[in-house]
This record gives structure tokens, C-alpha cells and sequence, in this order.
């Protein structure tokens, strides 16, 4: 993970850092000192929830004093970071789920993250059947297809407009009579207030469960990191209409404030599987919360 973040987030977390580390380097560790973490919690998009979480803490070991020196402000930080973002990675095994669907709203990254996951798996030597089933975003299909182009694998598709459910159905169909390993399905991207497109997406899922009765199926919700807190609430919208077993942050790179990651794991309850940054199938890394915390807090991930 150290390559992927000091590419993609070095300047965010310098800059975080940087503010950081002039507090853990002051002489003198008072009430402002405490504040200020909170500012700069705040300014990394971590949201205000996290930000008064860790803060309170801090605030409590202050009073009782447990924190005189630059040094145990850090490890105290450290730790209260450690203890939100425990249990925070989800480690996706291809020998326990075979079935991944993916849902999210419309340019949040889902048909780049599927090609992400199918080079993945093809390099892993794995037989891949991907399923195009957003048949609602003009070319959304051709998209698909172009970006799996390098790959061997079969992409089912069906006409524009046509019902997703139905070529989810022909994808399973394929699936189990085709002896493959791995089956992505790719759903159209939702608007969180259409409610008809939200009641297609458990349509979708149902008829995944009634065709695969007996196979696990783990749903990512795809976040665009550069939407900030906003994002939350697309997120829990989602949660009510299909069971989401993980997150995956895309474009998390120079444009976004890579403290949503926190304010993901603490608002919704879920683990972060991937982070996906740029356009190329091997941007995608699984997420590695010790190396996030260790980035915010020294600028790197090593």
C-alpha cells in the first residue's frame, strides 16, 4: 500500500502532518493544543463526528494529566485512531465470495473499479464473467468493454434501456453452467433520490440470490472521495435498499481529503476494502489502515 499512497496522497498527508507535527514538536502542550487538533482534523475532512471523538479523548487524558509532552499527544492520537479504525479492512477472498456487485451513484468510479477488480483477479489466474448490467448511462456497455479489452475475459450485455435485471439473470446463468471463478456484475449508477432506481437495485440483488442460492455475494459501494461528507448520505441510502459489505473509495488522490476514510468507518459502520485512484487497471490497493494512520501522522506510509 506505501506505493499507491505516496503517490496518489503524499501532498494531503504532508500537509496534514506538517500541522500535525508542529504540536508534537512544541515545548508546551495546552487547551489550544487540544483545539488545534480538532482544527486540523477537521481540515482533512475527517467530519465533525470523528473530529469531537478523537478530540474529547484527548481532552480527558489532558485534564487528567496523561498528556505533557509533543510525544504522548502522538501516541494517544495514534492510538484513538487505531481504536476507530479497527477492524476497518475488509479482505476480500476469492475462495470464500466468488460474486461481486457493485453499486454506487452515477460517476462515482463503479465500471473502472470492475475493471480494476477483473485485472485483479485475471493476474491472480482466475476465469473472470463479468456482467455489464448498467444498461441505463449511454455507452456505458462500450466503456465496460474497452477498459476489459487487454483482458481474457466474457462480458454478458444487453441493449440500452433494456431491464438489468434481466441480464443479471443470463450472467448467472452463465455463471453457473460456464466454469468460472470469479463473477463482477456492474450495476447503473443511482441517484439517491429516485426511488424506482433504487427499488431495481434489490430487484437486482434478489435475483442474484434466487439464481445463486448458494454462493456468497459481496456488494461494494463505490464513494468518491473528492464529494467529502456529502457522500455519507448517498451512502446510508444506499444501506436501505441492499445489504453493503464494503466500501471502496475511488479517486482518492490529490483532489480529495483522504480523511474521509475515517469518517467512513465511524458514520457508516463499514470496512473499507479498497482505495482506487486514476484510470489504469492497476490503480486499486486494499486498504491498509496502520499505513493510513502511520501516513497521517509522519507524512508517509512506510
Amino acid at each position: 500500500m506505501f506505493g499507491f499512497i505516496s503517490k496518489n496522497l503524499k501532498s494531503f498527508f504532508s500537509t496534514v502532518s506538517s500541522k500535525l507535527n508542529l504540536l508534537f514538536n512544541s515545548n508546551k502542550i495546552d487547551q489550544a493544543t487540544i483545539q488545534e487538533i480538532e482544527k486540523i482534523l477537521l481540515s482533512a475532512d475527517t467530519g465533525l463526528a470523528v473530529a469531537r471523538q478523537i478530540t474529547q479523548k484527548l481532552q480527558q487524558d489532558y485534564n487528567a494529566g496523561k498528556i505533557a509532552t509533543g510525544l504522548e499527544l502522538k501516541e494517544l492520537l495514534a492510538g484513538y485512531l487505531q481504536e476507530l479504525l479497527i477492524n476497518s479492512s475488509l479482505t476480500l477472498d476469492s475462495n470464500i465470495s466468488k460474486i461481486y456487485l457493485l453499486v454506487g451513484i452515477n460517476g462515482s468510479g463503479k465500471t473502472t473499479l470492475l475493471g480494476k477488480l477483473a485485472h485483479k483477479y485475471v493476474q491472480a489466474g482466475k476465469r473472470v464473467l463479468i456482467v455489464a448490467g448498467d444498461t441505463f448511462r449511454s455507452a456505458a456497455v462500450q466503456q465496460l468493454a474497452q477498459l476489459v479489452s487487454p483482458l481474457k475475459v466474457t462480458v454478458i450485455s444487453g441493449a440500452q434501456d433494456s431491464a438489468p435485471s434481466a441480464v443479471i439473470y443470463r450472467g448467472c446463468e452463465e455463471f453457473k453452467t460456464g466454469h468460472y471463478d470469479i463473477l463482477l456484475i456492474d450495476t447503473a449508477g443511482r441517484l439517491q433520490a429516485r426511488e424506482d432506481l433504487m427499488r431495481e437495485l434489490a430487484k437486482v440483488e434478489r435475483v442474484i440470490q434466487k439464481q445463486l442460492p448458494a454462493q456468497k455475494v459481496t456488494t461494494l459501494l463505490t464513494i468518491d472521495a473528492t464529494l467529502g461528507q456529502n457522500s455519507l448520505d448517498q451512502a446510508r441510502i444506499f444501506g436501505t435498499h441492499v445489504k453493503v459489505d464494503g466500501i471502496v473509495l475511488t479517486k482518492m488522490d490529490g483532489a480529495s481529503k483522504g480523511g474521509i476514510a475515517l469518517a467512513i468507518v465511524d458514520g457508516l459502520k463499514l470496512p473499507i476494502a479498497y482505495i482506487s485512484a486514476g484510470e489504469k487497471l492497476t490503480d486499486l490497493e486494499s486498504f491498509d489502515a496502520q499505513a493510513y494512520i502511520t501516513g497521517l501522522l509522519s507524512g508517509d506510509s512506510q
